[in-house]
């Protein structure tokens, strides 16, 4: 078998837990919103320029707020932008253990297909009657082509070819 980069398990108990520690986070991130594909595009995006350029505006609002309508509310861009503030750390944590859980994933289930098409090519060289003919079809069938079209007749040997 090839190189094996992960050899581990996981119990049930400590799948167990740590989906009760994504319950926990998801608990105490109530807030958390779903957003469809086209409200994800039509929202406008805060990146680092536009970070700066918020706590300035937060700024100027909290020492102006005579200059802005009666119904902005200074607090509630305050709320969000420390919101902002705290969910940042938040976020890259949880990215970062997210791309480990799926290269680990993907590097995981390599390793399995590898392995289980190393078997069905021993399966194939132990060859039929060997008491493996029901698991070599089996196996097989992952291999199967599926075709629309009518396969057509293989010339015969007593027809010319052209």
């Amino acid at each position: 078998m090839p190189d094996n980069r992960v050899s581990a398990t996981l119990s049930e108990a400590d799948k167990q837990a740590v989906l009760a520690a994504i319950n926990t986070i998801r608990e105490k991130l109530p807030f958390l919103i779903d957003l469809s594909p086209e409200d994800r595009k039509a929202l406008p995006r805060l990146g680092d320029k536009s970070r700066g350029f918020v706590s300035q505006a937060l700024e100027v609002a909290s020492q102006n707020a005579d200059i802005l309508p009666r119904s902005f509310d200074v607090e509630e861009m305050r709320k969000d932008f420390e919101l902002l503030n705290a969910l940042s750390p938040v976020l890259l944590a949880l990215a970062q253990l997210n791309e480990l859980v799926e290269d680990t994933y993907i590097e995981v289930g390599s390793e399995a297909y590898t392995a289980a098409l190393a078997v069905y090519q021993y399966t194939r060289a132990a060859g039929k009657g060997a008491a493996l003919d029901g698991a070599l079809d089996t196996l097989g069938q992952r291999f199967a082509r599926k075709s629309g079209k009518a396969t057509p007749t293989p010339p015969t040997a007593d027809k010319p070819k052209t």
